[in-house]
């Protein structure tokens, strides 16, 4: 639903039509949405027309951005420990086994 207001306003129906689900239910969803704070319904006669309000996404991107920059950390000390094992085993001389 976020993914098609952000292209432009969409009714109730127009939103619940591609996921195949009643109005009743995509309205429910539009609730949690609203209640987020991430869609404005305004009620135009009988149609209530929905917008994205994208202004609370830039807190989960500044949140996602310090946990990329967290596992980004993780992940680029794991992949020096591995490295530093394989230099590590490939400096070890190996033993030959010996036919009797």
């Amino acid at each position: 639903m976020l993914r098609r207001l952000s292209a432009q306003e969409r009714s109730v129906g127009e939103l619940a039509e591609p996921l195949e689900m009643s109005l009743a239910a995509a309205s429910k969803h539009i609730q949690v949405l609203e209640r987020a704070g991430l869609v404005e319904r305004e009620i135009q006669g009988r149609i209530h027309v929905c917008r994205l309000s994208a202004a609370p996404l830039a807190h989960v991107q500044d949140w996602l951005k310090f946990y990329e920059r967290f596992w980004n950390q993780r992940l680029d000390a794991l992949q020096a420990l591995l490295e530093a094992e394989d230099a590590a085993a490939a400096k070890k001389p190996r033993k030959r086994k010996t036919k009797r």
